[in-house]
């Protein structure tokens, strides 16, 4: 496990992960991204005024990383093959995605905005109503509304889209082929691919934050202990001793959490120096 330790001036305030890279927010509305850097999807240092970041996550392979400014317009480096960094005329954004090839926003009219690779129906969004959050995993994109239901498109072969009859939804993950709920009573459903036993939260109780991974699920627990099942082959399931967390970020083959007090933890895969926090 890797961890690391900043002054409160520059304090860790949000986490996210992609394919193999992590990116970083900072207070002070900086992002620091490191890992897997061959199409510029860590080059975030000039990056400035941001309030949440996003990291496209894939278990093919994702490679580029969003911010969303202070001014609700988003900036994006990386892969750009499908056109999904292509977000400079956005405005009036509140909340962002990243997903494989595509990029998602949530306008402040709780419409959805999308670019991107298209050819399963994963950018389908454009007539989504009141969404208040969005989520995009591999082959699919899921939009949390208002009402506590949830909107969603895409491929459906193991019926990760399968979330009609989901309500009291207050969070939603999107991971590869599977998507996770967060219901208001602290307990998580889940549908889609099981051979990684990655959908088995059936006895989760307590959590307060998901975030679903390639072939792993992460949840997050009140007590600020951590959950993780799926795939552990590179020890992205080895969150036992974690505490103290307040958000979770699954990625391919990896896990980072964040502490109330600003260190970051991070296990598995480190390839790509992805795990590498302590600088």
């Amino acid at each position: 496990m890797h961890h690391t330790s900043l002054m409160n001036a520059d304090k860790i305030i949000a986490i996210a992960v992609g394919y193999r890279h992590t990116a970083l927010l900072s207070s002070n509305g900086t992002v620091r991204a490191f890992g897997d850097n061959r199409y510029g999807q860590c080059n975030t240092s000039e990056w400035r005024n941001i309030v949440a970041i996003a990291a496209g996550n894939a278990h093919t392979g994702s490679s580029h990383t969003v911010g969303l400014q202070s001014d609700g317009t988003v900036v994006a480096v990386g892969w750009n093959k499908h056109e999904q960094c292509n977000v400079d005329d956005w405005q009036d954004v509140v909340a962002i995605a990243a997903g494989w090839r595509r990029t998602i926003g949530v306008k402040s009219d709780a419409t959805v905005a999308s670019v991107g690779r298209n050819t399963e129906g994963e950018c389908e969004v454009h007539d989504w109503q009141n969404i208040s959050a969005v989520t995009a995993g591999d082959w699919h994109t899921a939009g949390l509304k208002a009402d506590g239901t949830v909107a969603i498109v895409g491929n459906n072969r193991y019926k990760q889209c399968q979330v009609h009859d989901w309500h009291d939804i207050v969070a939603v993950s999107a991971g590869y082929l599977h998507t996770v709920g967060l219901k208001s009573d602290g307990t998580v459903t889940a549908v889609g691919r099981t051979i990684e036993d990655q959908c088995d939260v059936r006895d989760w109780r307590g959590i307060v934050a998901i975030s679903a991974g390639s072939k792993h699920t992460v949840g997050l627990k009140s007590d600020g202990t951590v959950y993780a099942v799926g795939s552990d082959i590179r020890g992205q399931c080895n969150v036992r001793d974690w505490s103290d967390v307040i958000a979770v970020a699954a990625g391919c083959s990896h896990t980072v959490g964040l502490r109330s007090n600003g260190t970051v933890v991070a296990v598995g895969d480190n390839q790509f120096n992805q795990c590498e926090i302590s600088g």
